[in-house]
């Protein structure tokens, strides 16, 4: 018999160029997150299904997949699998945590910039023809250089993004899970979290949505950062308290914030939308054609890989 594979989306790149001859294989093609009864509907049969990180995989989708024997999340979180339920059905899960570092480091970066220098708003006076020329009071925003940037998760994405704000004059402090020893790397100094929100210009967050890390950032973290600080978040949107952060801007403890994760994506709290200090992306973290192409080949050929009965290069750490 032959192998089957079944992708959520339609993948960036010619999968004949990475799949193994012989594996058939088949995507979703609405160009929008399957349902639960679509993707069940489009994998039943699949031995192996690559996902993102809209697509739910838990024990009642397992269920209905018994031939399953592998989930490539072409992501590096994996929030929305229950891996315990995988493992329980001996299905392997991997992911592509490598493939994406640069990109999402960058796209963190220019939420700083942007935010800081206020483009959004300068933008808008261009566009709706409300420019009346160059003031030397228009839209004043902050300087990088000189400032103090905290990071919050220091992994492979938190070093990327360190190593930029270090080139652009910045001093960098990160803190860590309790779990994950910070590992001096002559770029950024460590910092208790409740001293790097004191002292932090820009917080950018990038650990990952575990229950530990569920709003993270509410009411009273938010409260204690620097008045005036920018808050960036190109992690998950579950690790902050989205009400809490409308409520910090609007009594202008913040200086503002840049997003590209919600905690309902797609849906966006109503209280961000209308801010003109809040720049929203629709989660563009990996969204580069160099980036896309990397985590589909990495998806894919771990998918080989195991059809194949090798195993992954990239499943998920316990």
């Amino acid at each position: 018999m032959r192998a089957r594979l079944f992708a959520t989306r339609r993948l960036p790149i010619d999968h004949a160029e990475v799949v193994d001859t012989g594996v058939l294989v088949a995507s979703f093609e609405a160009d929008r997150a399957p349902t639960s009864e679509e993707l069940v509907d489009g994998a039943r049969g699949a031995h192996a299904i690559v996902t993102q990180v809209s697509d739910r995989i838990d024990g009642s989708v397992l269920d209905r997949l018994p031939g399953l024997r592998h989930v490539a999340q072409m992501a590096v979180g994996f929030d929305n699998i229950d891996v315990a339920a995988c493992r329980a059905r001996k299905v392997l899960v991997t992911h592509t945590p490598d493939a994406l570092t640069d990109s999402t480091a960058e796209l963190a970066f220019g939420l700083l910039v942007a935010v800081a220098r206020r483009f959004h708003e300068g933008q808008a006076l261009v566009r709706t023809g409300s420019w009346r020329g160059f003031s030397p009071t228009l839209l004043l925003g902050r300087e990088l250089v000189g400032s103090t940037l905290g990071i919050v998760g220091y992994g492979r994405i938190g070093r990327a993004l360190a190593v930029r704000a270090k080139a652009f004059g910045m001093r960098v402090i990160a803190s860590t899970r309790r779990d994950a020893p910070f590992a001096p790397d002559g770029v950024a100094s460590h910092a208790p979290f409740a001293r790097l929100l004191a002292e932090s210009d820009f917080v950018s967050l990038h650990c990952p949505a575990t229950p530990s890390t569920r709003h993270l950032l509410g009411d009273e973290e938010l409260a204690a950062m620097k008045p005036g600080a920018i808050l960036i978040n190109t992690a998950r949107g579950t690790v902050v308290d989205e009400a809490a952060l409308v409520r910090a801007l609007e009594r202008r403890q913040l200086g503002g914030a840049g997003l590209d994760v919600y905690e309902r994506e797609p849906v966006v709290h109503p209280g961000l939308l209308g801010r003109s200090d809040v720049v929203l992306l629709p989660h563009l973290g990996s969204a580069t054609q160099e980036a896309r192409a990397r985590m589909a080949v990495c998806a894919l050929e771990d998918a080989c890989r195991v059809l194949r009965g090798e195993a992954p290069l990239h499943p998920v750490p316990d």
